[in-house]
């Protein structure tokens, strides 16, 4: 049974988060139902709350966001339902239609989606969804807002008589209107419009010619406003229409509130859900805003609370964006009780109500900004005693509330409590209340409660220095220039560095000299030995802070060279492979050229055949330890190769074959006569000479690097010598 005592909850300033929680509210039912979250008594409902939070957290960050919720409240409607021959009206029935929309909406996005969201949908499985209220509803208001001309035949047959009628009103007017008109009866402005009707403007002098009603005049009563007497008839039939109409409204209303009455339960149901669903949604948009979650609940009693965030401080400091320092704190069987210990305006409130208000805000199925490997207990009662309590109203000092306080805890204090006890001891003679302090505390920890207390009484940090199951902590402070370094170090008393704050605050050396004198020696020693402690603790944790960030920059700088070694790795492996894939390919297109231009000189297709099979095959013995994707590819390589040759053969035999043909077909070129200095080439060559000399059959072409002896059959002029 959870026990959170109302003081505890102001001390922790619990409020404040719901009214932070309730600003993310988009409905005021919700909103009013934020305020009043407070810790649960039950377990199981507590996990529930807690699964049902951290679900609607995850619908943020995946496709399968949560339908909207928002919804107008339907408490009005709910209570007229209540009461029997009462009838919603129209603007009701569209409220009631929309909320049942929007539910139906939720719980089948939530059967949809169990598997997402399972705790939410066990809650939503409880609600029934039904379409026949939104029907019967729809089927008589149009999307205006009306009721539809068709919801009965009454009210068909009605308002087309009333159409009908108000045609009838016009067309008399207008010819009222022209014929006064023509008499010059009018006004300038002709007509006008009193109580909702048409009416002419008449000149004053010209009333009694005028047959109608008088409806009003002017200020000045220059002019009478008057219905002309055949619309004045029809206008009374138009008023008995309309009366009848608005009661067969009437009476439609009454039938389908009738209709959906047996449905309010299920209406009252529709309206809590959502409401619970907006809270449930602003505790997730609350929890986001901080980056909070779900910690691992344990059973057994221990609590783990790593780089913990105080959420008012931390979202005050994010909106003046300045840093906020997180703490970490562990309280187990054997150090169930710290005792914080150090200078003023160092952090340990701040660290002690860190504790408390997340303790409190999970207990109360909120998440919380904790490392996601933080570890939490469920305690059965959370008891505290912070700040300044003195009450004027019951004429109590600071003492003699601390000692009532003392007093409670004594009679509730057991093992599945959690206290926490802010200046446990002031208020009272240093000695005899910190030896009363001492006393309380040995109960505390004899009873196996777990707790967290500060303090500058020496008696107490001296007991959490004896006692095995107690630990000393204290808050770091900058030896050199005494500011606070917001760090909780466990496992050392700290000094309150009375006398250096002093100093360093402009108190004269003198003054301070004659205040050590006026104390014991023991006590200035033990001090100042715990401050020289202190001193070195926070040296000792600045260079291991040091020595961590240097470690950290080293492996981050070795991990970034070993990337860009691992990328420069896989560019030069690829740059490699594609420059022996071009490699063979030039060699094997070569190949294939050398081939083809044998063949062509010989026409012998067998060796050319043999030779790319042989070629083929020697290109296979290399495959063999390729994968069996590469062989594919490399196979459809030598098919497409082996085609383009054949390609080419075929190409280079039809070019054959037609030459032939044409060398059959037309008559033999008459040869031309060379002569020396004529320039020639051969046959189906490129290369350009000039003839120089000529023996029989015989000739000396000279290309200007080389000069060659040629049959001079195998030559063809080009351009003949210039004479």
């Amino acid at each position: 049974m959870i026990n959170i005592h109302t003081k505890t909850l102001q001390d922790l300033e619990f409020s404040t988060v719901l009214k932070q929680i309730s600003e993310h509210c988009i409905t005021a039912l919700g909103n009013e139902k934020a305020l009043e979250i407070g810790p649960l008594s039950d377990r199981d409902t507590l996990r529930i709350c807690l699964h049902q939070t951290n679900e609607y957290v995850a619908s943020f960050q995946n496709e399968n966001r949560i339908p909207n919720h928002g919804f107008d409240a339907i408490t009005k409607e709910i209570k007229l339902l209540k009461i029997e021959n009462t009838f919603l009206d129209v603007h009701s029935l569209k409220k009631i239609v929309a909320i049942s929309i929007t539910a139906n909406e939720l719980v089948t996005f939530l059967n949809k989606f169990q598997e997402y969201y399972p705790e939410l949908y066990n809650y939503a499985s409880n609600i029934e969804v039904t379409k026949i209220v939104i029907e019967k509803i729809d089927s008589i208001v149009d999307r205006f807002g009306e009721i539809k001309d068709n919801a009965s035949p009454l009210l068909f047959d009605l308002r087309q008589s009333i159409n009908r009628v108000r045609g009838k009103i016009n067309q008399s007017f207008n010819s009222a209107l022209a014929t006064y008109h023509g008499l010059e009866y009018l006004d300038d402005i002709r007509e006008s419009v009193v109580e909702n009707r048409r009416v002419l403007a008449v000149k004053a002098m010209y009333r009694r010619k005028v047959n109608g009603a008088i409806m009003g005049s002017s200020k000045t009563g220059s002019i009478v406003y008057m219905e002309p007497e055949t619309t004045l008839k029809y206008s009374r039939e138009l008023s008995n229409l309309e009366f009848e109409e608005k009661e067969e409204v009437t009476r439609i209303l009454k039938e389908v509130t009738n209709f959906i009455r047996p449905f309010l339960p299920l209406f009252t149901k529709y309206q809590n859900f959502l409401i619970d669903i907006d809270v449930i949604s602003a505790k997730a948009k609350y929890a986001l805003s901080m980056n909070a979650l779900l910690p691992e609940i344990t059973e057994d009693r221990s609590m783990f609370l790593r780089d913990a965030y105080h959420p008012l401080l931390y979202l005050n400091n994010l909106q003046k964006k300045e840093k906020t320092f997180p703490q970490t704190i562990e309280l187990k069987q054997d150090s169930r009780i710290i005792v914080i210990s150090g200078p003023n305006a160092g952090g340990k409130s701040i660290t002690l109500k860190t504790v408390g208000l997340l303790q409190v805000m999970l207990q109360s199925g909120l998440l919380i900004p904790v490392h996601e490997r933080s570890k939490v207990c469920l305690f059965d009662r959370i008891l505290s005693d912070i700040g300044d309590n003195q009450s004027i109203e019951n004429h109590l000092s600071t003492y003699s509330y601390r000692l009532k306080q003392m007093n409670y805890f004594l009679k509730k204090c057991n093992k599945n409590t959690l206290f926490l006890i802010d200046e446990f001891g002031t208020g009272s003679d240093p000695e005899l209340g910190g030896a009363l302090a001492e006393t309380f505390l040995e109960e505390f920890y004899h009873r196996e409660a777990f707790g967290i207390i500060t303090t500058h009484y020496s008696n107490l940090k001296i007991l959490a220095n004896e006692l095995p199951n107690m630990l000393n902590a204290n808050m770091l402070f900058d030896e050199k220039t005494l500011e606070p370094l917001y760090k909780l170090v466990i496992g050392q008393a700290g000094s309150s560095f009375t006398f250096e704050v002093a100093q360093k605050n402009g108190i004269p050396f003198g003054l301070i000299n004659r205040a050590k004198k006026k104390i014991e020696r023991s006590k200035v020693r033990f001090d100042a030995t715990i401050a020289k402690l202190q001193k070195e603790r926070s040296k000792l944790e600045k260079t291991g802070e040091s020595l961590k960030l240097n470690e950290k920059k080293k492996i981050q700088e070795a991990g970034r060279l070993e990337e860009i070694n691992d990328k420069i790795q896989k560019k030069l492996e690829s740059y490699q492979e594609l420059y022996d894939s071009n490699q063979r390919l030039i060699y094997l297109g070569q190949k294939v050229n050398d081939l083809s231009e044998k063949y062509f000189n010989n026409k012998q297709k067998k060796p050319l055949m043999d030779e790319l099979f042989k070629m083929v095959q020697i290109e296979n013995s290399k495959r063999t330890k390729e994968s069996k994707k590469e062989k594919q590819i490399k196979k459809a390589i030598e098919k497409k190769v082996k085609q383009e040759v054949e390609k080419k053969v075929e190409v280079i035999r039809e070019k054959k074959k037609e030459e032939k043909t044409k060398a059959k077909l037309a008559p033999p070129k008459p040869k031309a006569i060379l002569r020396i200095g004529d320039r020639v080439r051969l046959e189906d060559g490129r290369a350009i000479g000039t003839l120089d000399k000529i023996e029989k059959n015989k000739a000396l072409v000279n290309y200007g690097i080389f000069t060659t002896s040629v049959d001079l059959s195998q030559l063809e002029l080009v351009e003949a010598m210039k004479k």
